[in-house]
């Protein structure tokens, strides 16, 4: 009796953990237009699940953003890359709501931030204000739309987020989008996972076709297989007034008619997003770029994405016996797509075996690893990655080839250069560099001390010590020195950097700071007069830019205006 009780409790409370109970009816839609978008939550990123939803804003900028309930700004925060311009919203039930890549905030939030930026002579900033100091109320103009930060086009990125700052479905609390259309199964896989185990004769992953049946859903061929197999699927949703494809809300996966596997995108944390590399077949994306969702969980992974999961996910099959494996996907709105996968017990005489590439190197992930060789070093800490693997390792004079992108890093990895052989000048201008697309360099930051450079990495491939000796280029775009600019309503120059990239910039016009807010998609720094900084009719202008090795280039001109 016991046992069955605490079936049964863990059944129901499972089932609560899979559907959060939230209010339906607090939040209103942060945009006075029908919602349409180009991001769904927990669509699969670099790395990353997406925390919220992108809504178009009809590919323009300064739509008004509006506060989705009663509350007071918690935080702000203005950076180059990220959100770019972001407002967060705290609320008396204990939810925040987010706001990012805005254009600009409304009238008293902008005089706020500006305040302090001025203050602190700093475009990026970050604060906190006190409950009390910015309140909004439901409806409220809170900010205008854009496209800053890392921001794709012009849209608004908005979340909800939990008591403990966990990103949730805004879909859950009533945030309506027309979607009438059913998911897309784009591809099938099925993989044996035990030392034994086969799929139609092979050990190594196989490919199934997709077989459409006349209610819309798919089937395949039957399979034969033997021991520990499972299955991943590449699937994307469409919403109405949208070409672009999202990501699938729901999987539900079912063996002879009861679920071994669900997953759901209700809630996660920031702390596990970078996790999302466990549940996609890493390899397969590195080499295709297409994203296959293992329907089934490894060791050591935390995603709380997961539900009524029964055996890892994973399907022991056994000679001569038969099953029927289906996959449902579905979307918020409860459009579905279903394939069925007929398996067959069938143990042959002959399994082409796994293919596994063995090295020099074996690196197992509960325990720390080292190599060395010509003054280069590298570091593996227990945890860096997700299995057990060989590494392909090649020292070569300054250049260490550090293995293929096909295996995901979690946590950093350190790679270390004994520079002594270099002059205290020559490695002011040196760094960390990793190879890119024709063997150019890009930088990654490292850390000098003495006679060794080290950087920490996420990403295999090849890494080597690059020099940057040109200095940052600095061009004005709206106008011309000793130029009268009385009609203009900002000041743009381009700034770039040929390698090491762009540390740090400041502008001064007559010996004052002036503000000038940095677009790095299009290279550009913008101060606009409405700051009032810029009163005199005849204006001396400098602006300094310093790159990451600390290269520096001096802009200086004069303007007018009345």
């Amino acid at each position: 009796m016991k046992k069955n009780f605490a079936l049964l409790f863990i059944l129901i409370t499972s089932g609560i953990w899979a559907q959060p109970q939230v209010p339906t009816e607090y939040f209103n839609s942060p945009l006075d237009v029908d919602l349409v978008l180009s991001g769904t939550f927990g669509e699969l990123r670099s790395n990353h699940f997406h925390s919220g939803l992108d809504i178009k804003t009809q590919q323009r900028e300064g739509l008004n953003i509006l506060a989705a309930a009663s509350g007071y700004v918690s935080r702000i925060n203005v950076a180059t890359y990220g959100y770019g311009k972001a407002l967060y919203i705290q609320h008396p039930n204990g939810y925040t709501t987010v706001y990012g890549h805005l254009q600009k905030f409304s009238p008293e939030i902008e005089a706020y931030i500006k305040k302090i930026q001025y203050e602190r002579e700093s475009y990026e900033v970050e604060i906190y204000p006190e409950a009390g100091v910015l309140p909004v109320s439901q409806g409220g103009l809170v900010a205008f739309s854009g496209n800053t930060g890392g921001s794709g086009g012009p849209h608004l990125h908005f979340e909800i987020r939990d008591g403990s700052q966990r990103p949730m479905n805004p879909k859950l609390f009533g945030i309506k989008v027309k979607d009438s259309q059913p998911p897309t199964i784009t591809s099938l896989y099925a993989y044996p996972l035990g030392e034994e185990a086969h799929v139609n004769g092979s050990a190594n992953r196989q490919r199934l076709r997709l077989i459409p049946v006349a209610d819309g859903s798919f089937r395949t061929d039957q399979i034969n297989a033997c021991g520990d197999i499972g299955f991943g699927i590449a699937a994307f949703d469409k919403q109405d007034g949208a070409a672009n494809n999202n990501g699938v809300y729901k999987i539900e996966a079912r063996l002879n008619g009861d679920v071994v596997f669900e997953m759901n995108m209700d809630r996660f944390s920031f702390t596990e997003t970078r996790h999302l590399n466990q549940l996609i077949d890493y390899e397969y994306f590195s080499n295709n770029k297409s994203r296959i969702k293992q329907l089934f969980v490894g060791p050591n992974n935390p995603l709380s994405i997961y539900n009524n999961v029964v055996n890892n996910g994973v399907v022991n099959v056994q000679d001569s016996l038969n099953y029927v494996y289906s996959i449902k996907v579905l979307d918020q709105a409860g459009n579905e797509k279903i394939v069925r996968i007929p398996v067959q017990g069938n143990q042959p005489g002959n399994v082409q075996p796994k293919k596994i590439k063995e090295t020099d190197y074996f690196v197992k992930a509960n325990q720390n690893f080292s190599a060395e060789e010509n003054g280069v070093d590298i570091f593996i800490p227990k945890g860096s990655l997700y299995y057990d693997t060989y590494l392909d390792i090649n020292f070569k004079g300054d250049t260490v080839y550090f293995h293929k992108d096909d295996t995901a890093i979690h946590s950093n990895i350190t790679i270390g250069f004994d520079v002594s052989k270099y002059t205290a000048e020559q490695r002011e201008k040196m760094f960390i560099a990793r190879l890119g697309y024709g063997g150019r360099p890009s930088y990654n930051s490292t850390t000098k001390k003495g006679n060794r450079f080290t950087a920490g990495i996420r990403t295999f491939g090849d890494y080597t010590l690059a020099s940057d000796v040109k200095a940052p280029v600095i061009t004005p775009v709206n106008f011309k020195n000793g130029q009268w600019i009385s009609g203009s309503n900002s000041l743009v120059l381009r700034i770039a950097d040929d390698l090491s990239g762009i540390k740090s910039y400041r502008a001064t016009v007559n010996g004052k700071f002036i503000l000038m807010e940095y677009e790095y998609k299009n290279n550009t720094i913008t101060h606009y007069f409405a700051d009032g900084v810029v009163t005199d009719t005849e204006n001396n202008l400098k602006v300094i830019v310093t790159d990451n090795v600390g290269n520096s280039s001096t802009y200086e001109a004069t303007f007018h205006r009345k």
